[in-house]
């Protein structure tokens, strides 16, 4: 996590001040509860809330004597606070704090991925209607197929993303979770009411069952969404740099007035937001390996996942914030150039208009093996000879005799392969 790439409001949730915030108020939540069960006397929470607060600098001196982050942060506490704060932390362990802190910072960041989600979403909508009967060609394998339209292209991004919001919102909900259970997760020393009013006090659910921490399969679940996020950015930002090659050109990122494209040669507009986006992405897939790994812990707990979470927390939601919000910044500002679209439908003189060739032919009674035949031959020699292949076609006996010259010319017109593409909208912006 490097500033070039971060955000403020999203560096703030991670930062050593936050943390250490939320780990007060669980801290207090608990009290308050021993407090309304007789566990611990009255009064604990309000002096701890009163008095104690939140000094980075004396929570990081301690620890460099004790060793121990959670021990440090309850001294600092108890120094602020007197005597009355050695009730905070009764029958709690260290993982109580630092797996429900985790999970809040997660939830919080979540939250500002889903609007940086629904800014996308939203930029997406009004794009592809805009450009929803805009003719381009489709294209696999890197080849030209058949038309398409570049609103429709910008709609099955909207689809991947609008997917990609409800995922979020399901590994939020999975993240949800609180655990006060002590020890091993026995709640030997601490009443599971304790957790129950903390998990409603942090709008949080109580863990079904913690083993002194919080499964880690919930947290693989989230970062793993991530990563399918990251990968929905990769696959916009390579369609973008595809498009934005000299020879292909039928979309620009936008360029700024005084904006340079290269140390040597003053004529480049590069499309590097996009080349970020995919190193960024590449990064925050990156982080669900780790993620998965830390699943499998020995017995009821060891410290394995925890270096790798103090890195992989901020990092994935740090990186994965900033990437959305350029990436709905590229699509805002993207500059569109149809005509380019259509000088390359026409690149190909024809050719990209062979099925519904061969398919009339079968219409025509001619088997697919034989349509398929001659309608590539023809298509071959269009290539080699980088003729029309409807002129080609209106000189071949055999299909000339199948389909009449009026029936022919109107196979080879664009607008038909647009036919269904408000029935498409319809059922994606219903």
């Amino acid at each position: 996590m490097i500033d070039r790439y971060s955000r403020k409001e999203l560096v703030r949730i991670w930062s050593e001040e936050n943390k250490y915030k939320i780990w007060l108020d669980v801290e207090i939540a608990a009290a308050e509860a021993m407090e309304k069960y007789k566990i611990i006397p009255k009064g604990v929470s309000s002096v701890v809330k009163k008095k104690a607060k939140i000094n980075v600098v004396r929570i990081k001196k301690i620890e460099s004597k004790v060793k121990h982050d959670v021990i440090a942060f309850l001294t600092s506490v108890t120094e602020q606070s007197g005597i009355k704060a050695r009730y905070l932390h009764q029958g709690m362990t260290s993982s109580d704090v630092l797996d429900t802190t985790f999970n809040i910072q997660l939830v919080q960041s979540g939250r500002i991925i889903l609007k940086d989600l629904d800014k996308i979403l939203s930029i997406l909508k009004k794009k592809a209607n805009k450009y929803k009967m805009t003719p381009c060609i489709g294209r696999s394998h890197g080849i030209h197929a058949e038309p398409i339209t570049f609103g429709l292209k910008l709609a099955s991004f909207y689809a991947e993303f609008k997917r990609n919001k409800k995922r979020l919102i399901n590994a939020i909900d999975e993240i949800s979770t609180c655990a006060i259970s002590g020890a091993v997760g026995t709640y030997a020393n601490v009443n599971p009411k304790i957790e129950l009013y903390v998990a409603n006090k942090l709008k949080l659910k109580p863990e079904t069952i913690s083993t002194q921490i919080i499964p880690r399969d919930r947290h693989a679940y989230y970062f793993s969404i991530l990563g399918i996020i990251a990968g929905s950015i990769e696959r916009i930002s390579t369609e973008i740099r595809h498009l934005q090659r000299s020879e292909v050109y039928e979309l620009q990122e936008y360029f700024s007035k005084d904006q340079k494209g290269s140390s040597a040669m003053p004529h480049k507009k590069n499309p590097i937001l996009s080349e970020n986006l995919t190193g960024l992405a590449r990064m925050v897939r990156s982080y669900v390996t780790p993620a998965l790994e830390n699943i499998a812990l020995w017995h009821e707990r060891d410290i394995s996942h925890s270096s790798v979470e103090r890195n992989i927390g901020p990092d994935a939601n740090v990186t994965i914030d900033f990437a959305l919000a350029r990436l709905a910044n590229i699509l805002d500002k993207m500059i569109v150039y149809p005509k380019a679209m259509i000088n390359n439908l026409n690149l190909t003189k024809g050719l990209i208009f062979s099925q519904e060739v061969m398919l009339e032919l079968t219409k025509q009674g001619m088997s697919r093996e034989s349509a398929y035949k001659h309608v590539q031959k023809n298509a071959k020699k269009c290539f080699q000879e980088n003729k029309n292949l409807l002129d080609l076609l209106l000189n071949d006996k055999i299909i000339i005799d199948k389909i009449n010259e009026k029936k022919l010319k109107n196979i080879f017109v664009y607008k038909k392969h647009f036919k269904n593409i408000n029935y498409v909208f319809k059922r994606l912006f219903k």
